[in-house]
């Protein structure tokens, strides 16, 4: 029997992905561990390997295209023995379950995933497929989302699913559209305009905020152009969002003294090894903000935690996450076991992760995870913010630049150079209190840094 190959789930927090590269076509024949496909997710490009033997007999899903579904088949296997006219035998990936005698709702039950190897590609992409234009109702660059069931009732219903605004999550079109759509209680929408475009069902109500078309009525037609949202740049707006929205923020600021720290930095990195392409490593200040969050944790575990609603996690390590600017948006790469490792380990490690993160080519396990995280915005010379907490940390640290400042002592002015520092705290997992205790650990490894060393 035909076997569906189905868009995999490669990591916890995946619901879609872009298909971004075929690396077999129809006919192809695909033995057990080949590498099929190219699978972009929010944060990597991963290769997709074959686990059953047989021939690529149709594909479903055409390279480049967003949003699919995990496990949504992309693809359908022959195996031995059979040709394409078994195609039409192959069972569905989520065949919707009829509606029960109550008039309850029907579900769609999807088919088990295949189980999938993923590994990073060990080169990066040579270009980055273009995201098609994001239109809206589900619909991108003409493509029409919408769940088995509801396209099925709206052809029995005579309704253009095309014009169907979705509610459904990423705006796929769901039972309860095509529903309202068949009553008369919701208007459709005009087609899909071409891609480069935004459209939307004349006063349709936003979930949030204004709708594509209120926006777009501010400005002067041909002032602007529309640049498609990519994969990457929906998922950390739609994450961000949720943390912003449903974890309570609480804010700490301090300034703190760091010519000590610098005078450390300066110490160890003349230190380094030489080697024929120079030092055998480069400790930065951020490598160093890394390693006093990391101890201050440890000092102050209540503080090392992540909420949940059964109970809280108590972290025995600290686990730092470094947000790393990418083309699009950002990552945050996990420093494991940061309270027990050498600074030059860090600076090290930090060093690879982040040449790594920028070109996509880190592993799930190296992104995820970690107990708290650290953004430092004082390279591009931003004195202060306030940082967003990536779940599941309970904090995040947002560092600013080091400024020369004057600073009074014993009645005189001294210039000492200051940091200002921003703890960001879930407000369910830290209390106020708590957050002042692990801000104190941090501010004193910071300005005696010689006690990291111990």
């Amino acid at each position: 029997m035909p076997i569906n190959i189905l868009m995999p789930a490669l990591s916890p927090t995946m619901e879609t992905g872009t298909l971004a590269k075929w690396l077999k076509k129809e006919g192809d024949t695909v033995k057990s561990g080949d590498i099929i496909a190219e699978i972009e997710t929010d944060k990597a490009t991963m290769e997709y390997e074959a686990v059953d033997e047989g021939t690529i007999g149709k594909i479903l899903v055409p390279e480049g295209t967003a949003d699919v579904a995990i496990n949504a088949p992309i693809a359908i296997l022959l195996t031995e023995g059979e040709d394409a006219g078994a195609i039409k035998a192959a069972p569905p990936a989520a065949a919707p379950a009829p509606a029960s005698k109550s008039g309850g709702a029907a579900t769609e039950t999807p088919a088990a995933a295949p189980q999938v190897k993923a590994t990073p590609l060990p080169t990066p992409p040579s270009s980055p497929v273009p995201a098609p234009a994001v239109g809206g109702n589900g619909k991108d660059a003409g493509r029409v989302f919408a769940s088995p069931l509801a396209r099925r009732m709206a052809k029995e219903a005579g309704v253009d699913i095309a014009r169907v605004s979705g509610s459904g999550p990423h705006g796929r079109i769901v039972k309860a559209d095509v529903e309202a759509a068949a009553s008369g209680k919701a208007s459709l929408a005009a087609p899909v305009a071409k891609a480069g475009t935004l459209t939307a069902a004349p006063g349709a109500a936003a979930p949030q905020g204004m709708s594509d078309q209120q926006v777009l009525k501010l400005f002067e037609e041909g002032t602007y152009d529309v640049i498609p949202h990519d994969n990457i740049r929906k998922i950390v707006a739609r994450r961000l969002l949720e943390a912003k929205t449903t974890i309570p923020h609480f804010y700490l600021t301090i300034d703190t003294e760091i010519d000590a720290l610098l005078a450390l930095r300066q110490q160890i990195n003349d230190a380094a090894p030489k080697t024929k392409e120079g030092p055998a490593f480069k400790v930065s200040v951020n490598d160093l903000v890394i390693k006093a969050l990391a101890m201050a944790l440890m000092r102050v575990p209540d503080a090392n935690v992540t909420w949940t609603e059964g109970g809280m996690l108590r972290h025995k390590r600290a686990d730092i996450g470094v947000a790393v600017a990418i083309p699009g948006g950002l990552i945050t790469p996990v420093v494991r076991h940061a309270d027990s490792k050498r600074i030059s380990e860090i600076a090290t490690e930090m060093k690879d992760l982040a040449a790594r993160a920028r070109v996509k080519k880190l592993a799930p396990h190296e992104y995820q995870g970690g107990s708290s995280a650290v953004s430092n915005l004082g390279m591009f010379g931003i004195k202060d913010f306030a940082a967003v907490i990536n779940p599941p940390h309970a904090t995040i640290l947002a560092v600013g630049a080091g400024i020369e400042t004057p600073v009074v002592r014993n009645g005189k002015v001294e210039i000492r150079t200051t940091m200002t520092c921003t703890l960001s705290t879930d407000h369910r997992a830290v209390d106020g209190a708590l957050g002042a205790q692990l801000f104190a650990a941090f501010k004193e490894y910071i300005e005696k840094p010689a006690g990291m060393l111990a």
